[in-house]
């Protein structure tokens, strides 16, 4: 019925945060009804210890009827420059099949030029990327932007014939008019966890994300985690009306992390869909659909 965009797994699980090994990702996929899902690798050492793009790989040729790899690039890798042929590094690991890039956060602003180098390359080699955003420059992880989104704007007509997958609450919480530009981050606590909030009640006036989405054809909607869940579920009305407009650019993920992190976004498209808010197409095509055109699963 699904197929995951974003989903975390370790070859052995590491010793600090609770990440699921491929065993444990697969004993939720069959319990939330999930056909298949990619594994993104996590290279920058902001918040998680680096993993190597070959652990992706090994544990999709252990399961390759149900998981999909992603490659991951840290901008600075190669030779920490503007121009580091990261382009060859893309190609390989695409010829491995590799589907995507991601999930890239180092925390770097959107528009450094090495950030840009690695996007540029992407966009040659043909690869979709998925990033994740912050709304600081310490004490985090992801690209940084500004409220608005200028940076990502930019990135997006930059590199027209690069497919970018919009994740995260610096994204997902632009999809009204911001109440606070602090609503966007969840930073860290010296004593640990993060602090934050989620932007609550009903949209009275739509942000910049439907607004990107409507400019340019080559931005799309990762669901995952809890941020687009609450964008959307804040308000009933409108977020039936959100996916119905950009039913052909979202896509189903959980970015799923521990074994038993929450994924409510599941139990919502379901009942949308059950009430009749959205249509059969509608969930059809946000579950699974779009995923196996974008990334050519069939």
């Amino acid at each position: 019925m699904f197929i995951d965009i974003h989903a975390h797994a370790y070859r052995k699980r590491p010793p600090v945060y609770s990440f699921s090994t491929a065993e444990q990702v697969l004993e939720r996929y069959d319990a939330l009804g999930i056909e298949k899902g990619a594994l993104l690798p996590i290279v920058s050492p902001e918040i998680y210890l680096p993993q190597a793009n070959e652990d992706i790989l090994d544990m999709v040729e252990q399961y390759p009827d149900r998981f999909f790899p992603f490659c991951n690039i840290d901008p600075r890798a190669l030779t920490n420059c503007s121009h580091a042929p990261l382009g060859k590094l893309l190609q390989y690991y695409k010829d491995q099949g590799c589907k995507g890039l991601g999930e890239v956060m180092p925390n770097m602003p959107v528009m450094d030029p090495m950030v840009q180098n690695l996007f540029h390359h992407a966009q040659d080699v043909g690869l979709p990327v998925t990033f994740d955003g912050s709304d600081q420059l310490t004490g985090d992880f992801g690209l940084y932007d500004d409220p608005g989104l200028p940076q990502l704007e930019h990135t997006l007509q930059r590199f027209p014939d690069l497919i970018i997958l919009g994740h995260g609450p610096v994204f997902w919480t632009e999809i009204a008019r911001l109440e606070t530009p602090g609503e966007r981050g969840h930073p860290f606590r010296r004593e640990g966890g993060q602090v934050g909030r989620m932007p609550q009640g009903a949209i009275k006036e739509e942000g910049v994300v439907p607004k990107l989405l409507r400019l340019y054809p080559n931005l799309y909607g990762d669901l995952s985690d809890a941020n687009p869940w609450n964008a959307l579920a804040r308000d009933p009305e409108y977020g039936p009306q959100f996916l119905t407009e950009f039913q052909d650019r979202l896509l189903f993920g959980t970015d799923i992390c521990s074994p038993d992190m929450p994924i409510p976004i599941i139990d919502l498209l379901l009942d949308w869909r059950d009430t009749g808010k959205i249509s059969e197409e509608v969930f059809n095509k946000v579950a699974r659909e779009n995923a196996v055109r974008l990334f050519e699963l069939e």
